[in-house]
Order: C-alpha cells, then sequence, then structure tokens
C-alpha cells in the first residue's frame, strides 16, 4: 500500500541482483561488440591507423556488430563509423568546449536525480551504453556516485514528496542497459507515486541493439497506468535496418509513444536531404521527429560541430520540403535555462 499524501510506495521485492547474463541474445550480442577501433577499421577494409589509440584510452571505444554492419565497407567518411571512431581531434582543446555542457552538476537534486526544467525529473540509472558516441555529451560525466543504486532512496522519496513532478525521464548511460527484472522494480516504484503520469526513456539500444526490445520489456510497456514515452537516438536514415523497425514495432504496439531526437553533427547529417530522408524513414517506422539538437559544447567533440548559421540555413530547407510534422525542432541546451531553447 501506499502511504498517506501521495509519497512513496515501495514494494516488497527488491532490485533483482546485476547478472551478466549472456544467455540472454541482447547481452550475449553486447559481449561480441567491437571493444577495439583498430578491429572494426580491419573488418571494414579500412587503415587500422585512422583510430587515435589515446583518443580511445580517454574515452573508451565500444560499438554493436549489429550496427558495424551497417557502415559501407572501404569509406573511411561512412557517417556511423564517424559517429563513432576515436581521432586525434577528441585531444584537441577549444574554447569553450568543457566537460559538463549542460549543467548536469549544477542540475542534481539527490543522488541519481537531476531537475532543469519544471515538472520534469531525470534519473540516472545507470553509466553504461552499447555504443559509445564520440559526441556524448555525458563523455566526461562522474558517475561513481551520481547514480540511483538499490540502498539510496533519496531521488525517488523526493520525487514522492513534489506534486509538481508529474514525468520522469529515465537516462544515464542507456536505462534499457538494465535486466527487464530491475526495469520492471523501477516502473513500479515511480507507477506508485500518485502524481507521476508519464515516464519517458531516452534510449538508443532500439537503434543500436534491437534485440534488446524483448516480448517482456514489451509486456512492461503495455502493462504500467503511466503513459510511455520512448525517445530514441538516431541521426542518420541508414541506422534504421529492418530489425530496427522491427523493435520500433513491438514498441508502439505495446502502447509506447516514439519519439526520434538527433544531434546535427558534421559529416553525419550536415544537410538537408540527409535530415528529409532521415524524417521518411523515421514516420514509415512509426516514429515522429522531436528534437534535432545543436552540439553540446563538450570537450573532445569540437570537429562535429555546425555553425549556427549553417543550421539555420539546413532546417530553412528542410522546412521548404517537408510537412511541419516532419521537421524536428532546432534546439539547443543552456546551463540554467527554464527549457531547451529553440533556434528559429
Amino acid at each position: 500500500m501506499g502511504s498517506q499524501n501521495g509519497s512513496l510506495y515501495l514494494p516488497a521485492r527488491p532490485f533483482p541482483p546485476r547478472t551478466l547474463g549472456l544467455a540472454v541474445p541482447w547481452k550475449r550480442e553486447l559481449s561480441d561488440a567491437f571493444t577495439q577501433p583498430e578491429k572494426l577499421l580491419t573488418n571494414l577494409g579500412l587503415d587500422p591507423a585512422l583510430a587515435a589509440q589515446a583518443a580511445a584510452r580517454q574515452f573508451p571505444f565500444l560499438v554493436p556488430r549489429g550496427f558495424a554492419r551497417l557502415m559501407t565497407p572501404g569509406d573511411p567518411a561512412d557517417p556511423l563509423l564517424r559517429q563513432v571512431l576515436p581521432i586525434a581531434a577528441e585531444l584537441e582543446q577549444h574554447p569553450g568546449y568543457i566537460q559538463d555542457p549542460v549543467g548536469d552538476g549544477q542540475s542534481r537534486r539527490a543522488t541519481g536525480l537531476l531537475q532543469k526544467y519544471r515538472g520534469r525529473a531525470l534519473l540516472l540509472v545507470t553509466s553504461a551504453c552499447a555504443l559509445h558516441c564520440r559526441y556524448c555529451f555525458r563523455r566526461h560525466f562522474p558517475y561513481g556516485d551520481a547514480l540511483i543504486n538499490d540502498r539510496d532512496q533519496a531521488a525517488l522519496t523526493a520525487i514522492a514528496a513534489d506534486p509538481g513532478i508529474t514525468e520522469v525521464v529515465l537516462s544515464g548511460g542507456d536505462p534499457l542497459m538494465l535486466d527487464d527484472e530491475r526495469l520492471a522494480v523501477l516502473f513500479d516504484r515511480l507507477t506508485a507515486i500518485a502524481h507521476v503520469r508519464r515516464l519517458r526513456l531516452h534510449t538508443r539500444l532500439p537503434v543500436v541493439l534491437p534485440s534488446r526490445i524483448t516480448p517482456a520489456f514489451c509486456s512492461l510497456l503495455g502493462g504500467s497506468r503511466l503513459r510511455i514515452a520512448i525517445v530514441i537516438h538516431a541521426n542518420h536514415p541508414r541506422e534504421l535496418s529492418p530489425q530496427v523497425r522491427l523493435a520500433l514495432e513491438a514498441m508502439k504496439t505495446a502502447g509506447a509513444t516514439l519519439l526520434n531526437q538527433s544531434v546535427l553533427l558534421r559529416g553525419v547529417n550536415d544537410d538537408a536531404a540527409s535530415l528529409a530522408d532521415l524524417s521518411e524513414t523515421l514516420f514509415d517506422a512509426g516514429v515522429l521527429p522531436y528534437y534535432l539538437h545543436l552540439l553540446d559544447p563538450v570537450a573532445g567533440a569540437a570537429h562535429f560541430a555546425v555553425s549556427l548559421a549553417e543550421a539555420r540555413a539546413i532546417m530553412d530547407r528542410l522546412r521548404a520540403e517537408m510537412p511541419g510534422y516532419l521537421v524536428p525542432k532546432l534546439v539547443r541546451e543552456l546551463p540554467g535555462g527554464a527549457c531547451k531553447e529553440p533556434i528559429g
């Protein structure tokens, strides 16, 4: 039973223990991912010297083989490869490119809990991802003592004590790196907070590891009283393979609202044609374009930056070609802002 005044109810079952669980297909697939850039480059018929070892040591390399199979062999400028390949430019220092570009540190309310915007709170549930994107805005984040855990209930208690929070966002890392059993307990605990109406998951796994979308996970989506939005992250239309589309369809059938957010990246999707193709491909897969982010100025990612003037010109062309519902909102995140800043 819940407490009076809508405070937190903790189900009797604790978090299940963390296990490697290689019998689970998606975990077995993840365990076989590329962890050395030279091996991926050799697999693609490219010169292993294209990778910068020092950059890979600074921010580890990880690419599932299924995602690697979508890359074009022999093409060092492949837009999917460019997102994951550590290069020497990451080691350069640029004014304004910092370790916490979106103000995560100043937004911490409790262990594992960030709150930047009114009515919404974000739970950091894991530091793990299935793909290490080189432009990641949390590539320097100090996860060690910043994650929600089994013992410290301060984050959930803070949400339960604030009736103004109606939506909780699960983030990390990637929340789908948690087992279905651990996600189920977390869903239970959030469902028990009466004023929480919506649950949002920000995840790249349906795109880079579609086998993660299991029947058990889809049952979890369909069995919750919370309205669930899943914000996937695809930057280029070639990321949406037939396997990814099946995973998206399964989540949509389970009742989730599917949205996509992209990052505008130099050499990946910095042209209207690629973005139009992405929007069309997403819509065919049952996903609405949501946000197109200007690059967060995180240290090590300056080579991906697209200027504000270029971004506006790209969006002007995109709006001229596409119906409004297929044009993502161009935004940037500024520390301390009341919302993502829309860029006209």
